[in-house]
């Protein structure tokens, strides 16, 4: 990377992958950028879900400035958005998306023997 030692480089992928990485946080995020904003509209939209785990990483997203959490008094309810923050990470999970559909094709071809 240009203007940083290799050393820095791999700072900063790693602390990206502590934020975003894992097996539920880029589904999460994708459900609030559908529009979900109550737990279990996001329950509902991440599939073998726990709601143990969506706590867990719904704190996470929210102590990392991803998501925003707003508590109603009356009804008491709580709802979640996007931070205007996230909205810079969106075009990189667009390309992983991409990069990941293409992927699965290319390990799914039957390679040559040697």
């Amino acid at each position: 990377m240009k203007g940083m030692t290799d050393e820095e480089a791999m700072k900063h992928l790693q602390d990206t992958l502590f934020v975003i990485g894992g097996k539920w946080k880029m589904p999460i995020l994708t459900a609030l950028s559908k529009g979900c904003c109550r737990y279990r509209e996001i329950q509902r939209n991440v599939p073998k879900i726990t709601t143990r785990v969506l706590s867990k990483e719904l704190k996470h997203l929210e102590e990392n400035k991803l998501i925003e959490r707003k508590v109603f008094d009356s009804p008491l309810s709580v709802e979640y958005k996007l931070s205007k923050y996230t909205y810079s990470l969106l075009p990189i999970l667009e390309q992983m998306v991409v990069w990941g559909k293409n992927h699965k094709k290319v390990i799914s071809e039957k390679l040559p023997l040697s």
